[in-house]
């Protein structure tokens, strides 16, 4: 499983945004986005971290690599608040 903080996934606009992203690298790929936390956690079984890193940022963010295991440290450290001003929610 990969996981990446983005911080700068805010709304609910932002997780669309991602999810299509990973979804156009892998269909089957399962996501499981945690928009409190800044986590994304990918289930994959043929695409690399370093595809889905490519997509996800030019869908317009900066996804950072964490290791399934730091993950929940990760979500210790995000910063909370903020939007992306993509969807008008802030």
């Amino acid at each position: 499983m990969l996981a990446y903080r983005i911080e700068d996934m805010t709304c609910g606009h932002c997780v669309s945004a991602i999810t299509r992203a990973v979804r156009d690298v892998d269909s089957g790929a399962k996501v499981d986005v945690d928009l409190a936390s800044h986590l994304v956690r990918i289930d994959t079984t043929h695409a690399d971290a370093a595809e889905f890193g490519e997509a996800i940022t030019e869908a317009g963010y900066t996804p950072v690599q964490v290791t399934a295991a730091s993950a929940p440290e990760a979500e210790a450290a995000a910063p909370r608040g903020g939007c992306c001003g993509g969807c008008g929610c802030g």
